[in-house]
């Protein structure tokens, strides 16, 4: 009776060895999975960065696209780690897809703005330091991000656009190439002489320091106004020297005018009353 129980027990430690042997193998292998999978995920988002990293790509991208990869990797590292070890991943996989429909579901607004996001750090319509008018906003851009744009106006004021909104609208950006037109308009008096009144103007143009010289200078018609004849006054600049120039045609095109005397007249309208005939009625 003692050697039964004693082979028994043998037989049983043995099995216990046996599984425990097969559990500590499946541990041992899901821990090596998992530090492969991140060491190959680190390579990866390295190898991604590096690639993306050129001045014409933006930072906040090549981040993204590194990280994006990093934890995708180590995701299907874990799965695999899990299969490993004997647990049934399908049902777990099945739980993240819902789980991300129900997400995606409740921040479509805000997947639309990521998604917006990706599109204009690729195709880089504008960069940081532009001065931009987007989504009925203008001022200078100071930040973005995948999800909106930060920009900075004139009167220092910060406004914050989702990227959604910027995507879908029209962008115009003002100092996008080497150099910029500077416009003034202005309208002058009737009586005035045109071809004399377009070279005072000429004059005025030729008289703005910092302009591009090479661009020349235009004095243009617009058209005949009620009150006034409409002109534009253009020079060319240098996207730095922009505002100041503005400002410096404005008081060229005045100091020319007064000069020449040339008035710029304010809108106006003439009334005639005419006197009804006939006398007044009397009961």
């Amino acid at each position: 009776m003692s050697d039964f129980l004693s082979q028994s027990q043998n037989y049983v430690n043995a099995e216990t060895i046996q599984v425990l042997g097969s559990y500590l193998l499946s541990i041992v292998a899901f821990i090596l999975i998992l530090v492969v999978g991140r060491y190959v995920a680190t390579w990866v988002r390295n190898l991604i960065r590096g690639g993306l990293d050129r001045p014409k790509v933006d930072t906040t991208l090549t981040k993204f696209a590194g990280n994006f990869a990093y934890y995708a990797i180590f995701l299907l590292a874990i799965l695999a780690g899990l299969n490993t070890v004997g647990v049934e991943t399908a049902s777990f996989v099945a739980v993240l897809a819902a789980a991300g429909f129900a997400v995606g579901l409740a921040l479509q607004g805000t997947l639309a703005n990521f998604a917006a996001g990706i599109m204009l750090l690729i195709f880089r319509p504008f960069k940081v330091d532009d001065y931009v008018e987007i989504a009925g906003e203008t001022g200078f851009v100071k930040d973005l991000s995948l999800f909106f744009t930060r920009i900075t106006t004139r009167d220092n004021r910060l406004v914050i656009i989702p990227n959604g909104d910027i995507f879908g609208s029209t962008i115009r950006n003002i100092f996008a190439n080497d150099t910029v037109r500077v416009d003034c308009d202005v309208g002058t008096d009737y009586p005035a002489d045109i071809d004399a009144t377009r070279e005072v103007l000429l004059e005025a143009a030729r008289n703005v320091d910092g302009r591009v010289e090479d661009k020349g200078v235009q004095a243009a018609l617009k058209g005949l106004g009620d009150s006034a004849i409409d002109w534009q006054v253009r020079v060319w600049a240098e996207p730095d020297d922009y505002f100041r120039l503005r400002q410096e045609l404005a008081r060229q095109v005045k100091y020319k005018l007064d000069e020449a005397e040339i008035g710029i007249p304010y809108p106006q309208m003439d009334i005639h009353l005419d006197e009804l005939n006939g006398e007044a009625d009397t009961e």
